[in-house]
């Protein structure tokens, strides 16, 4: 049997995550059960507790505010061990609207895709200013060129996930999770797409853009972080190889006037800076093998990370089970607490 089952993450959004757990469908096209997990990133309101009352399945809630990166994890974690075979990821201010999550899910019904993104299509929201919906349109061009995902909306909170796409995930990101899954799961070969949805008007400012040079700044370091950190080779040994072709020309260029020109003294410079540049464009070569060699060391760990955490999700008898409690975070399950109306564990 299929089990959905819907993350949230939340922090103060106690006005909204009633009607986004309300709009969440039970009844989805090859999913037998859905559930829904909302995760409380530290609220200072009743976040957790209007869940509770609103119907969801299960609350976590860490004891401080950890980001958004650590409630998208931590969201993974719980709806592992609550046996998900799909995850769906979706606010908790009521951005993507509950009836869109049947076409999100599709793709991984079908087994077409592991990963599918919801495409707010950025360019065209009237809530975006021309500018952030430029930066959008750039940021997901770029994301889409370095790692050869079509992926149209890459910044887009709105995904669903296999169950094996996410027991494959290592984030190290605290900004956001948005473009490290895209960037680990395009370098771990599992199929990504994206289908177009409708995103309901935004009811409160973005509290990652808090404006947009800072964003565009946090978003340019991750693209590039990322970048260097799933395509070490590509990056080191094209730099190296460019550096080192430079230097060589200048290298040969001095020799060749020192044998055809009597002024060959001239450009010692270019001979200076030839020289270097081969240095540095060797030192990238070497750079890039060891990055690899670390890139190969990483996907051993991240072999093992998956071994263990299939372990973790499994009871000896093959049937899924909870996971361990993670350090500071509350549990709250409904209707298991001596008669109130949620248990703490």
């Amino acid at each position: 049997m299929a089990l959905l089952v819907v993350q949230i993450p939340a922090l103060n959004e106690a006005k909204h995550i009633a009607q986004v757990i309300h709009e969440v469908p039970r009844d989805i096209p090859g999913v037998d059960r859905v559930k829904v997990l909302v995760i409380d990133d530290g609220s200072t309101d009743d976040t957790a507790q209007a869940a509770l009352a609103a119907g969801a399945d299960l609350v976590v809630r860490h004891r401080m505010n950890r980001g958004l990166a650590a409630a998208f994890t931590t969201g993974l974690h719980y709806s592992l061990s609550m046996g998900a075979d799909i995850i769906v990821n979706t606010d908790g201010d009521n951005q993507y609207p509950g009836s869109n999550i049947p076409r999100l899910v599709a793709p991984i019904v079908k087994g077409e895709a592991d990963m599918v993104i919801g495409d707010r299509q950025p360019g065209a929201l009237s809530h975006f200013s021309w500018t952030k919906q430029r930066l959008q349109m750039l940021g997901s061009q770029m994301v889409r060129a370095l790692t050869r995902a079509p992926v149209a909306d890459v910044t887009s909170g709105f995904r669903a996930i296999s169950r094996e796409a996410a027991m494959n995930l290592n984030l190290t990101s605290t900004y956001t999770y948005t473009l490290e899954t895209i960037f680990q799961a395009a370098s771990k070969r599992f199929k990504l797409t994206s289908v177009i949805i409708e995103p309901n008007q935004t009811q409160r400012k973005s509290r990652l853009m808090t404006s947009i040079p800072s964003y565009m700044l946090k978003q340019g370091r991750n693209i590039l972080t990322f970048w260097t950190m799933y395509k070490p080779m590509q990056i080191f040994s094209s730099l190296g190889i460019v550096l080192m072709l430079l230097g060589l020309f200048l290298v040969g260029r001095y020799f060749w006037y020192q044998v055809v020109s009597p002024d060959g003294l001239e450009h010692f410079a270019a001979l200076v800076i030839g020289a270097v540049s081969v240095v540095i464009g060797l030192f990238l070569l070497m750079l890039a093998l060891l990055a690899e060699f670390l890139g190969v060391l990483r996907t051993m760990l991240d072999n093992q990370a998956l071994r263990i955490r299939r372990l973790e999700m499994s009871a000896p008898d093959g049937q899924t089970r909870e996971a361990d409690p993670l350090e500071g975070v509350e549990v709250f399950i409904p209707g298991q607490a001596d008669g109130g109306d949620h248990a703490l564990r």
